[in-house]
């Protein structure tokens, strides 16, 4: 490349100081420098060669031997003493305790371990073609929301949508799969509004909002407005007449049913069974979960 009449300034990459050049590709501002960054570069490189041939050396001394510590397994295979340790816990690879603070590994087992899972190349999924669409009126139309509500859920929900001759579709199992699960439950026929709360109760809007939100009340919306459960805000109130129904506490429904916490919470939350806070207890109605929780019989 020939020299150009006009300077550039650049900075040197082994000193750092500025200086002028007269081609682009000059990268030092002497001849020094250059020497120096090239003796630089090639010791870098013997010692990364003699580091790479010394964890070589240690690693064939290990091949050799039958037995192998933690450290030396997973110097072996060159990964961590905890990935090795996730193995053995996990049942892929066998230890032996020596003592309470020291277990070794078969290299057997270790090559054993590789062999049964050899690497498999991951397939492409195979490409789905949905078929079955609804429009947007329809979807509006069926739901009682809003177009703007539709767009915002299918952008949160990531549901899969195609645009042909000037109209939206939308897939009708993604859609309905939403809002089967963000239906409330069939049995709650009374609702009321933030507003009519408000006035029964003498609350502000914010303390309405605060109170539904905290005791976990149903809610559903009809075009972008909110409905709560009568029933529910009236449990949570403390009004509710004789004839309300009752409620498990969560212990009571673990003793009754013999469930763990996390499999009764399943149980409430995949059947959408009504709950109730008070306080810091959760109040279960026993209608709902005995029902869902009888058991099976077979009708001829």
């Amino acid at each position: 490349m020939t020299a150009s009449k006009i300077p550039i300034k650049k900075v040197c990459e082994h000193c750092k100081l500025e200086f002028v050049a007269w081609k682009t590709t000059t990268k030092y501002c002497s001849h020094q420098c250059n020497s120096r960054a090239y003796k630089s570069k090639r010791r870098e490189e013997r010692v990364q060669r003699t580091e790479i041939n010394e964890q070589e050396k240690k690693v064939k001394d290990l091949v050799d031997k039958p037995f192998l510590s933690i450290a030396e397994a997973g110097r072996l295979l060159g990964i961590s003493r905890h990935t090795i340790y996730r193995y053995i816990y996990s049942g892929r690879l066998r230890a032996y305790n020596m003592s309470s603070q020291r277990s070794i590994v078969k290299r057997e087992d270790i090559e054993q371990m590789l062999a049964e899972r050899p690497y498999e190349k991951r397939q492409p999924r195979d490409t789905i073609v949905i078929t079955d669409l609804y429009t947007t009126d329809e979807v509006c139309d069926i739901h009682n929301i809003s177009r703007s509500s539709l767009f915002a859920i299918a952008k949160r929900e990531n549901i899969p949508r195609t645009y042909n001759r000037g109209k939206t579709y939308w897939s009708k199992r993604h859609i309905d799969a939403y809002f089967a699960k963000q239906a409330p439950a069939s049995h709650i026929e009374e609702w009321c509004t933030a507003v009519e709360i408000q006035e029964r109760f003498d609350m502000t809007l914010t303390a309405v909002y605060n109170f539904v939100s905290d005791h976990n009340i149903p809610r559903k919306k009809v075009k972008g407005k909110s409905y709560y459960s009568t029933k529910h805000v009236e449990a949570a109130k403390g009004v509710l007449d004789e004839a309300a129904p009752s409620y498990y506490t969560v212990r009571e429904a673990m003793e009754k049913f013999g469930l763990t916490r996390d499999q009764l919470y399943h149980y409430t939350k995949h059947y959408n069974v009504s709950k109730v806070k008070q306080g810091r207890n959760i109040l279960i109605s026993q209608q709902e979960l005995d029902e869902v929780l009888k058991p099976p019989s077979i009708t001829r």
